[in-house]
């Protein structure tokens, strides 16, 4: 038998020797690495319809198109 999400909890996670906190609530997760405030957030809702998988998937379309027009070079700003 499976225990309910009634409450958010935090477990550590480490992918390729970087460290990471993932915190899973009733309305979804978020993935923050070690040190840091901002990481990725999603809703179950978000997961379930396609959503997420979608605006993924958009990112990467437009972030290929980004490295095409600049030769493949990430521009930095000065």
């Amino acid at each position: 038998m499976t225990t309910k999400l009634n409450a958010p909890f935090t477990r550590e996670l480490d992918l390729n020797g970087e460290k990471y906190t993932v915190t899973l609530t009733p309305e979804g997760f978020k993935l923050v690495q070690k040190g840091k405030r901002k990481g990725v957030e999603l809703t179950w809702n978000s997961i379930v319809n396609g959503d997420a998988a979608l605006a993924h998937a958009l990112n990467a379309s437009v972030e290929d198109g980004h490295a095409a027009m600049s030769g493949g070079r990430h521009q930095t700003k000065h």
